[in-house]
């Protein structure tokens, strides 16, 4: 292993109780200047999507990212992983054996960083303004199980689940959950623009330009009471138009740290000519990509269709040819290192079988080349993104099987798009919301998919997803995960491709960078400090 690169297992989260009394002091990064992250993952408000950092709008990790900084969530996943902790809470659990009823209590003395106090009705404002909205690119879906609210005086907060949910703590972590002003936010109108008013570790500016963020600046908020111990006072987010510019500034220290979105080349350079100055930290991930399936376009409406392309795309030869280090074959669309991981693909279709995709089609009798567009978005997955689908489009035309258009387009016309069921066959990525195999199910099968897909699965529906569900220990439902996983794979509504590996580069004096990156792709810009870590 390169002395410059850092590679964190995936059992890192084993090492947290013994690293966590490590770093500076709360004050931070060693003096008031500013820790500069850099990024090529814009931020566009647009006449289509004019709010894109409201809680009840937004479902994508770089609009996440940004709003696990400044709004307060009731738990957060604490450093290195596992059950969620309180923040906002003193304390929360269910108050059944059935996983039905689940009670918070606030902490004392919550304000939002504008001074205002919050209670346990600004919860239940935030948590019901979301359905209210029920916005179709945000993730209400995630929210769908709760009957009702109830509060307790000032500090409690009930929640009724229409079913049991071992998984509903993790959901309360996520920013749809999160704790927004209602003199601020509007019970049923999104906040356009770029103003966020929460009670998390930061407060928020953006430096906007013809709609489009330049510079984002997170501010230690004076006003924060949880459970997060912030190694800086301040961290600016700066945007650059390519992978290459974002380099040449953390080369010559005008950034301390880039994170999204480096290129395979970067990477492998940096592997093989480690500067001195710099340091590169492997960290594992369970981000997943795939191709997702309008199942009532007429081109892939058929599955044989679908199972012909299952059969044709090669994932070996996408990666060496596109990614390299940075991702590793995905036969499922539950990742490995999570509970009840399978190869249901694999299994299924093999890679890169020509002959059985052949066979899929012709005993469907559907004439070939079977012609199609596939979609992608341009500026939301990184620059290697393009390629990908080049080479996928390649490898279906080279098969004789079918014939393959491209077209690509901005996140911020294509996500609206996807939505209205505009794209037959389209690529997307996934970063979990929380570390559990039903993230990684429920958002792909159950009732409102965010694929915006007609495809469902009444087995699924009525019985796995809600049996998963009623199981504390996650291990036990594996059976029933492995029985969804080949629901997926053999009706293909997607088609998982490949699962990343994650890397932070930062200069040399700056701490926390292990940290700053948990293995779903969420930013923790409070682990960052400069100078030498204390412990």
């Amino acid at each position: 292993m390169n002395r410059k690169t850092l590679v964190l297992s995936a059992v890192v989260g084993l090492l947290a109780p013994v690293l966590a009394g490590c770093g500076g002091s709360d004050g931070g990064s060693g003096g008031g200047d500013a820790i500069v992250v850099g990024t090529t993952d814009p931020f566009v408000a647009t006449k289509e999507a004019p709010a894109p950092v409201d809680p009840a709008y937004t479902y994508d990790t770089n609009t996440w990212n940004l709003l696990k900084q400044t709004i307060q969530t009731l738990l957060y996943i604490p450093r290195g992983g596992g059950e969620p902790m309180p923040d906002a809470a003193s304390q929360c659990g269910f108050t059944d054996t059935g996983s039905e009823s689940y009670r918070c209590t606030l902490r004392s003395g919550l304000t939002f960083s504008n001074g205002d106090p919050i209670t346990a009705e600004d919860v239940k404002y935030s948590i019901e303004r979301v359905s209210n909205i029920n916005d179709p690119n945000g993730a209400v879906g995630l929210l769908a199980n709760i009957d009702k609210i109830e509060t307790s005086g000032d500090n409690g907060v009930i929640f009724h689940l229409k079913t049991a949910d071992a998984t509903f703590p993790y959901k309360l972590s996520t920013p749809i959950a999160g704790i927004i002003d209602p003199k601020v936010y509007a019970p049923k109108k999104l906040l356009e623009g770029f103003k966020i008013e929460g009670s998390g570790p930061y407060t928020f500016k953006a430096e906007v330009k013809d709609g489009k963020m330049l510079k984002a600046v997170y501010t230690k908020n004076p006003h924060y009471k949880g459970a997060l111990k912030l190694q800086n006072s301040k961290v600016e987010i700066r945007y650059f138009p390519t992978a290459e510019e974002m380099a040449a500034a953390l080369k010559k220290g005008d950034i301390d740290v880039m994170n999204r979105s480096m290129t395979p080349k970067q990477i492998q350079d940096m592997q093989a000519k480690p500067d001195d100055t710099i340091n590169l930290t492997e960290i594992p991930g369970q981000e997943i990509r795939y191709l997702a399936f309008n199942t009532n376009a007429p081109v892939v409406k058929e599955k044989a269709v679908r199972q012909a392309i299952a059969s044709v795309v090669n994932r070996g030869d996408l990666i060496k040819k596109v990614y390299g280090p940075m991702a590793d074959p995905l036969y499922s669309v539950i990742p490995s290192g999570i509970t009840g991981h399978t190869n249901s693909f694999f299994n299924e279709y093999g890679d890169g079988n020509k002959a059985e995709a052949a066979k899929f089609l012709s005993e469907a009798g559907i004439a070939t080349p079977v012609k199609f567009t596939l979609n992608y978005t341009t500026d939301h997955y990184g620059a290697a993104t393009k390629s990908e689908f080049e080479t996928l489009r390649d490898q279906l035309n080279s098969s004789g099987l079918f014939s393959v258009d491209l077209k690509g387009e901005p996140w911020a016309t294509f996500l609206p798009k996807k939505n209205e069921g505009k794209f037959p066959v389209f690529g997307l990525g996934w970063f979990p919301d929380f570390p559990d195999p039903d993230n990684y199910i429920a958002p792909f099968l159950d009732k409102d998919n965010i694929l915006s897909s007609p495809y469902a699965n009444k087995k699924a529906i009525d019985q796995l997803i809600p049996e998963s569900r009623r199981e504390a220990d996650r291990s036990a439902a594996s059976s029933t995960f492995a029985e969804l996983q080949n629901i997926v794979s053999t009706d293909v509504p997607m088609l998982p491709l490949w699962q990343g590996k994650q890397y932070i580069a930062a200069r040399d004096d700056i701490f926390g960078v292990e940290w700053t990156l948990d293995s779903g792709a969420n930013l923790h810009l409070w682990e960052l400090g400069r100078g030498t870590a204390g412990s």
